[in-house]
């Protein structure tokens, strides 16, 4: 092919891209403070063909004047009731019409190239695209990024992983995007159920509809602040019993499209995921008479823990320092168990000494 065909056929195919057509919905409650920063990074994309929604879940603060203040720039979306996560993103997606749907948190932003990388990098078989954030604090300051470069995310058919353990190595909501055509086959998704945590019930079915592809470009920030849902650092026993029922929600919301396709999943395939049994150990050790698990020890939990962390796809090193956490949890007198499970899920619990530890064991795995 001679160079003047090869350039009229990059040309068409940009622009083909250029024609995809991209959706950004944004879901607010009460984060009027960064809502503004939130918009303005939506409609500063540089694909054309980004159509920028903004779902308010009936906020109590002055989100809905933001709103109004960006006029037909954006298509407002404002709820009469509060309905949670999986309520504004269904609004939201009800509303769109990109053939790329992104789904972004009010207190996060996306990078002006945010949506041409994932554009010009999408395949056709993609259901899942999702890339990295930079961690920041309330004033944008860049303190890590998420999640961390030694955890490299999984990709291509990630089904195998999700029926053996329910998870595979994903992100949270604000560094996803999908195919319309999946997420058309999930969704509506059940509001009760997912009233927080809506995009573990997106990141758990659409794989069952097309390939994940995934960038270690920090595309975004992810923002950290006090009000944040995924924290709860004062209250770790609550935190830990939510996640592990919105994971019992996740499997089952997965069974349940698992069973449609034709497939059925094993009993007890949460057993074989750290990341769930690391939060059930939590659950059990520090407030056990709430525990939503009955007949759970803390040997089985942390021995289940250590087995599933040694078949990770980390670093040798890193596989087994879990191994050895999950096996400290199990066999320490509670009390001290309860200070070494604080101190992995909570890190302003660590002693000084450790956070030192950490940072040194986090370089060598890298």
């Amino acid at each position: 092919m001679s160079n003047r065909s090869e350039k009229r056929g990059s040309e068409r195919g940009q622009a083909l891209l250029d024609q995809t057509s991209v959706s950004i919905i944004i879901s607010n409650y009460n984060y009027s403070r960064f809502l503004r920063r939130c918009v303005d990074s939506a409609l500063a994309q540089d694909h054309p063909h980004t159509e920028v929604i903004v779902v308010d879940d009936a906020s109590s603060d002055e989100s809905p004047d933001v709103i109004r203040s960006y006029g037909s720039r954006i298509r407002p979306c404002l709820r009469a009731a509060n309905g949670g996560h999986a309520a504004a993103f269904n609004t939201g997606f009800a509303a769109s019409v990109g053939d790329i749907v992104f789904f972004l948190d009010a207190d996060d932003y996306l990078y002006p190239n945010a949506v041409s990388e994932v554009v010009n990098a999408w395949e056709a078989s993609t259901a899942q695209f999702q890339f990295r954030l930079h961690l920041v604090d309330e004033r944008e300051k860049i303190m890590d990024i998420f999640p961390p470069p030694e955890q490299p995310f999984d990709t291509g058919d990630v089904t195998p992983k999700l029926f053996h353990r329910g998870r595979y190595q994903t992100t949270v909501t604000s560094g996803l995007a999908f195919a319309r055509s999946a997420l058309e086959a999930v969704m509506p998704m059940p509001e009760e159920k997912f009233r927080q945590g809506a995009d573990g019930y997106l990141a758990t079915v659409a794989p069952l509809h097309g390939q994940v592809q995934a960038t270690d470009v920090c595309l975004g920030a992810y923002r950290m602040h006090g009000s944040n849902h995924s924290l709860f650092a004062e209250k770790l026993a609550e935190r830990a019993r939510w996640r592990v029922q919105h994971d019992f929600c996740r499997l089952e919301a997965l069974s349940t499209q698992a069973a449609a396709a034709g497939s059925q999943l094993q009993p007890g395939i949460a057993l074989h995921d750290p990341i769930h049994l690391e939060e059930r150990l939590a659950s059990l050790c520090i407030e056990q008479t709430r525990h939503p698990v009955r007949g759970d020890s803390r040997l089985r939990l942390a021995t289940a823990g250590a087995t599933a962390s040694l078949a990770m796809n980390y670093s040798i090193r890193r596989r087994a320092v879990e191994a050895l956490w999950f096996l400290a949890v199990g066999l320490l007198p509670r009390q001290a168990a309860t200070s070494v499970l604080s101190w992995k899920l909570v890190a302003s619990s660590r002693p000084a000494f450790l956070t030192a530890l950490s940072k040194t064991i986090r370089r060598a795995m890298g």
